[in-house]
């Protein structure tokens, strides 16, 4: 099943919205008791693994938890959907992806048993180009990702408590003191990253052992998969995210 996040409201996007916010009066918590419950969780959390990280999540806020997922690879949409069937997945369509990445999406949509949120920006690529100029990601980076990753994951993840990432602390030096349980200040929601402490060999036996779907380009000289006009092939000993708006002084898009 799919929902979609379309500015206007698309009717299934609201159709999913109603049913997600319907829950019971226990489900309105405070931002002042998530915050408490942050505080506990990431020191008790600390150790533990990925799938006790994840069950936790969802034992505490299924069905108000979702999963934001690249489609790089999707070890924690598939490790949650071990867990329990139908958590949902919000995929961040941003118009300028690879379509190795749609593809991506589209099988996991297909094979796993999850809810594929796709969640699109309010401008077209088009309807950008004509208000902000071509090519913004070039004169403007910080705006385009504004844009059409980190507004319309805010706008994806507002019927949530909480919500899910594959981040990991070895991935950037912006990443290392990242926690399995965190405060997202900036949306007032509950963050969980149930692969905190994994390596990339971490992933690469999960994805071996489960056989997980893998976005393609991965196998094809690329560490890290974003939108395709500010992603490159790695060269020779760089780091897996070096390939993302090189040449900028810009190593996060705003998201994490």
């Amino acid at each position: 099943m799919t929902a979609l996040f379309d500015p206007p409201s698309h009717a299934a996007a609201t159709e999913h919205n109603a049913r997600v916010i319907a829950m019971p009066p226990r489900w309105s918590y405070s931002p002042e008791y998530l915050r408490s419950l942050v505080d506990v969780a990431a020191d008790e959390l600390e150790g533990a693994t990925a799938q006790e990280i994840l069950t936790w999540a969802l034992d505490k806020f299924h069905p108000r938890l979702a999963i934001a997922a690249s489609m790089g690879d999707t070890v924690v949409a598939h490790m949650a959907s071990q867990i329990r069937e139908g958590v949902p997945v919000v995929f961040l369509d941003t118009g300028y992806h690879f379509a190795e990445t749609i593809g991506t999406a589209d099988a996991v949509e297909a094979v796993y048993p999850v809810e594929l949120v796709r969640v699109r920006p309010a401008l077209t690529v088009e309807e950008q180009d004509a208000q902000y100029g071509a090519k913004l990601y070039e004169r403007d980076p910080d705006l385009c990702c504004k844009m059409r990753k980190v507004q319309p994951l805010e706008r994806g993840l507002a019927p949530y408590m909480a919500w899910a990432s594959g981040l990991r602390r070895d991935e950037a030096e912006s990443r290392a003191d990242a926690r399995a349980v965190e405060w997202d200040a900036k949306r007032q929601r509950v963050k969980v990253n149930p692969l905190v402490a994994w390596t990339e060999a971490d992933v690469d036996a999960y994805i071996a052992e489960h056989g997980v779907l893998v976005n393609p380009l991965l196998s094809d000289g690329y560490g890290s998969i974003g939108c395709a006009p500010c992603t490159r092939r790695l060269l020779p000993g760089e780091d897996a995210r070096a390939g993302r708006w090189a040449g900028k002084n810009k190593v996060e898009c705003g998201i994490h």
